[in-house]
């Protein structure tokens, strides 16, 4: 899916581009396959911001994907390949042998009207669903379960994919798009192929109606305030690292910079071979 620039006859067109969308066959949803996304503004239970620089936007509705693929057996025909304004892959449009229909993340290549299949017993092709134990080593593959029957839940953004490495002890290795090597019992099942969509990175917004359009809202640096509005303000002199002697910290006075993303205890720590920046997971 190549994207489309513009001659830059006004600033916001010089460097902004969109998807072509000439994947998309299907405009609108099917009705009893979405949700409408409620609105929060930032804002928890309890009416207070949680998360800045979230507000307005235009109205979307969530698609029901199948991520746990379920329907072991029952062929499925491809009927549509339409647009997801929650996530960044495309979504296509099952119907089953029995008529019933679902979303599933459209994998690169996927073509309306192919056949796809779930189950320990369907073949390792492009769109259907396998147990690892039962895909062949070296594939790609995406959608991938953490827990046996909880649906995938790794490697389900456009353009990813992961490789099924090797089989040992009934668990598999897994190197994830990060880098990072993981491993994941046999029978977790994952789609094979890579998701599809694999342009998104190259879209540029342009201008700051289309973030507008997105729900996203605009939020002042930290160092761009004064003393009394944050903890980075104010000063003579201007660095980017944070202004001289004091760290970067959030308006509350967290350090940002520096700390540990990962709790050094937690218990699928024993799962990584190797971490995201190449180095091998310690080990007790």
């Amino acid at each position: 899916m190549p994207v489309k620039t513009f001659r830059p006859l006004t600033p916001s067109l010089r460097f902004m581009t969109v998807a072509d969308f000439s994947d998309i066959t299907k405009t609108r949803p099917e009705k009893k396959l979405v949700v409408t996304r409620k609105k929060t503004g930032g804002r928890n239970m309890y009416g207070r911001i949680t998360a800045r620089g979230i507000g307005g936007g235009h109205k979307q509705k969530i698609r029901l994907v199948d991520f746990k693929r379920d329907k072991h057996g029952v062929e499925a025909t491809v009927v549509a390949i339409e647009y997801d304004p929650c996530r960044s892959a495309r979504l296509a449009l099952l119907q089953y042998a029995d008529g019933e229909k679902r979303y599933i993340l459209a994998p690169n290549g996927l073509k309306v009207g192919a056949k796809v299949m779930s189950g320990p017993d369907a073949p390792p092709e492009v769109g259907n669903s396998l147990p690892l134990k039962a895909i062949p080593i070296g594939m790609q593959i995406h959608n991938i379960e953490l827990v046996p029957g909880r649906g995938g839940q790794l490697v389900r953004s456009a353009g990813a994919a992961a490789t099924l490495m090797s089989r040992d002890g009934g668990y598999a290795q897994i190197r994830l798009p990060s880098g990072e090597i993981r491993l994941i019992h046999e029978n977790c099942y994952a789609t094979i192929g890579q998701v599809g969509n694999l342009d998104h990175n190259n879209v540029v917004l342009g201008k700051a109606g289309r973030s507008r359009h997105l729900g996203i809202r605009p939020i002042t640096r930290g160092v761009a305030r004064n003393p009394v509005d944050h903890p980075n303000g104010g000063g003579a002199g201007k660095a980017k690292s944070g202004g001289g002697w004091h760290q970067l910290t959030s308006p509350w006075g967290l350090l940002a910079k520096g700390g540990k993303t990962r709790d050094r205890h937690k218990p699928s720590n024993r799962f990584i071979l190797v971490r995201r920046n190449g180095l091998p997971m310690k080990r007790k």
